[in-house]
């Protein structure tokens, strides 16, 4: 959502966290807790958060193992080498061609970055159970699976057009009336 080189959050991904801070107090109630996790440093996480105006907690992974652990952050090396594996296959992706597709580049460009550097931290949710002080890991999903929490999603699939997507689409909330 918030890569730690990048000079603002995913246009995609805020659109997804947009919906968060509706269900947060639902998912409390039901002993649930909702944490988007992200790479950039917490004070830039903090910022943007401010920005959106959203009340989620939102933490920085930044210099652990996290992001990586659940493979959706990469290593340059990792690029150059093409040992990416997301959403449990090596490669295949969009975001792993070279050159990179126009929408990957334009995505990159929208967060203050290039194309390789914006492949580098890509969308997952994952969730744990807590239990006698011992974290269990009992679901991810990436890619398209993520969809399902999109809540716009939900309302454009039913709408008579659809998704209607043409290219990169998206835009942060507050930047719709500036195209």
């Amino acid at each position: 959502m918030f890569g730690p080189d990048w000079t603002a959050g995913c246009p995609s991904c805020s659109a997804i966290a947009d919906g968060f801070n509706g269900i947060a107090v639902h998912l409390a109630n039901h002993d649930v807790m909702l944490w988007a996790v992200s790479r950039a440093p917490l004070a830039k996480l903090q910022t943007y958060k401010r920005r959106m105006g959203w009340t989620f907690p939102w933490a920085s992974a930044q210099g652990s193992d996290f992001n990586f652990d659940f493979n959706v952050s990469f290593t340059e090396e990792q690029q150059r080498a093409d040992t990416v594996e997301y959403n449990y296959e090596r490669g295949g992706h969009a975001m792993d061609a070279t050159p990179a597709p126009e929408p990957v580049a334009q995505l990159g460009a929208m967060c203050g970055t290039d194309a390789p550097t914006y492949s580098r931290d890509r969308p997952g949710m994952s969730a744990f159970a807590l239990e006698d002080g011992v974290v269990y890991h009992t679901y991810s999903t990436y890619a398209r699976g993520v969809d399902s929490l999109w809540g716009m999603y939900q309302w454009l699939d039913r709408a008579p057009k659809g998704r209607n997507e043409t290219g990169v689409w998206w835009r942060r909330h507050d930047e719709y009336d500036n195209r």
